[in-house]
């Protein structure tokens, strides 16, 4: 399997970084914004930013949806739900049937 050549990219804030796809979310900006607490710090970058697509930025909102609505997000993997899980459960709340 060959290497995939990396691009060094710089972003509007002016990171420099490289990548070996299109996606233009620069590691340093995304860093910086990650939450330091809440449900939404347990999560990969790529999740974080399904729910937030989504306007899902509080375990109330987040109840609202299922397990498979929640999977069906881009961005969103099986890895995600034991975390969203044990964080509904530890306010009482769980995923919508």
């Amino acid at each position: 399997m060959a290497a995939t050549e990396k691009t060094l990219k710089t972003c509007e804030k002016g990171h420099a970084y490289y990548k070996s796809s299109d996606c233009p979310t620069c590691p340093v900006c995304e860093q910086e914004r990650k939450p330091e607490s809440g449900f939404l710090s347990l999560l990969s970058s790529p999740a974080r930013r399904a729910l937030e697509h989504e306007g899902i930025v509080s375990l109330k909102q987040l109840a609202n949806y299922s397990e498979k609505e929640i999977l069906k997000l881009h961005g969103m993997g099986p890895a995600s739900l034991p975390k969203l899980r044990a964080a509904l459960g530890e306010h009482g709340l769980s995923f919508k049937n």
